[in-house]
């Protein structure tokens, strides 16, 4: 498995892991990944969100694959997915800081 593959499974797996069908609110999964999940794995979030942004694939690639992997309308958020993945991953930065 190259790089990119294992930092888009590591990516999937916790969109997938955090944004299923049982959360009450992406807000409110966020909030409880941040509060379960070790220094060390929010750090390897963002490093797997940041690497995907900015990752040579397409913006509708990139935006099918927040889709597929999260249980979220994004109509209702009044933001596009990788608009939406850009604030998770500052508010994941900005959740380390006050750590």
């Amino acid at each position: 498995m190259n790089d990119r593959d294992y930092i888009y499974e590591k990516l999937s797996d916790f969109l997938g892991g955090t944004f299923h069908q049982a959360m009450e609110t992406q807000e409110k999964a966020l909030h409880e990944f941040i509060e379960e999940a070790h220094k060390i794995c929010i750090e390897n979030t963002i490093n797997y969100i940041t690497a995907f942004l900015n990752s040579n694939l397409s913006t509708e690639k990139k935006e099918e694959f927040i889709e597929y992997y999260t249980d979220i309308y994004f109509p209702a958020l009044k933001l596009a997915p990788l608009e939406w993945l850009e604030q998770t991953g500052e508010t994941l930065k900005q959740a380390l800081k006050n750590t």
